[in-house]
């Protein structure tokens, strides 16, 4: 055993008991090529538990939170997840460790708008397609697009015939949560009261097997969370994919416990996001994150 912020253990030595696992105080990780079903991630060498370690020291709470979250995530319905993964975000909200990131951001909290729709959409009989539509903020996921998402997924939940192929404007598909715009509401109650009733996720979680998301470029956070839902997922082979919330001091909150444990896994996605390391698409495709690849590149519309 390492004496760190998480309990290090060979995998070899890992109890299988599930209850073992939902009682440990800390992240656990394995070491080894094994399975090890009662740690929360499993790495092949020291070396590279001794990274994750790092991270977890840096923010020893989130990286709790997101364990506890992922564990609790893996045995419910995915409605009831989602509530766990908001109340877990929200209690994050309202942290030391989120405030630090906070303070060291130094601009204040503003909401951030565009210029035209934050999301274009054309629709041909069933057939829905739409783009995420601010390139010069990356397509970051603010609350203007936030609402945006809502109405269109609102549409296609209401029309059970209805199909959305969902692309992005830009040189990429999302790096994620609009950073301008976190902080802004100080109510932690309040933001989970608006993830569980205003949400593009719920809407997802109903739809999903209709969507097909066509990615390119950057996918960060919410940017490879709400995707994850779809029933299809489409990608450049330069996609690539992060999760970086730890470093906030929060966790994945726009779905991701959901959906990213159930394409990869509960382990998988505790890797991605205690490691904040980029995965390419390749990898993605092997471990199921992606369902196909394309050189063809999401076409844009026609006006904007």
């Amino acid at each position: 055993m390492v004496e760190t912020p998480c309990l290090v253990l060979p995998a070899t030595e890992v109890p299988e008991d599930p209850g073992w696992l939902a009682a440990q105080p800390r992240p656990v990780v394995a070491v080894g090529e094994g399975p090890a079903p009662g740690a929360d991630v499993v790495v092949a060498t020291f070396e590279e538990a001794r990274a994750l370690a790092a991270n977890i020291r840096q923010n020893p709470r989130a990286a709790l939170v997101l364990v506890q979250v992922l564990r609790a995530v893996e045995a419910l319905p995915p409605a009831a997840g989602l509530a766990v993964e908001s109340l877990g975000y929200a209690t994050l909200q309202g942290g030391e460790e989120f405030a630090r990131w906070l303070a060291a951001r130094g601009a204040p909290p503003a909401l951030v708008r565009g210029e035209g729709p934050a999301v274009l959409a054309r629709r041909e009989g069933d057939r829905i397609r739409a783009w995420l539509n601010r390139p010069e903020r990356r397509n970051a996921l603010s609350v203007e697009m936030r609402d945006a998402l809502v109405e269109l997924l609102e549409v296609v939940c209401a029309d059970p015939e209805a199909t959305l192929e969902l692309a992005a404007v830009g040189p990429c598909f999302s790096v994620g949560g609009e950073l301008a715009e976190f902080g802004l509401f100080g109510d932690t109650a309040r933001a989970h009261w608006v993830r569980s009733v205003h949400y593009p996720s719920r809407l997802l979680l109903q739809c999903g097997e209709r969507v097909v998301c066509r990615l390119h470029g950057a996918c960060l956070g919410s940017g490879m969370e709400l995707p994850a839902f779809a029933g299809r997922v489409v990608a450049h082979p330069k996609t690539f994919f992060q999760l970086p919330e730890l470093r906030l001091g929060l966790i994945p909150g726009a779905g991701g416990c959901v959906s990213l444990t159930r394409r990869i896994g509960r382990q998988r996605t505790a890797w991605l996001a205690l490691s904040m390391r980029r995965i390419n698409a390749r990898t993605a495709l092997a471990w199921g994150l992606v369902d196909e690849l394309s050189e063809a590149l999401p076409e844009a519309p026609v006006d904007r």
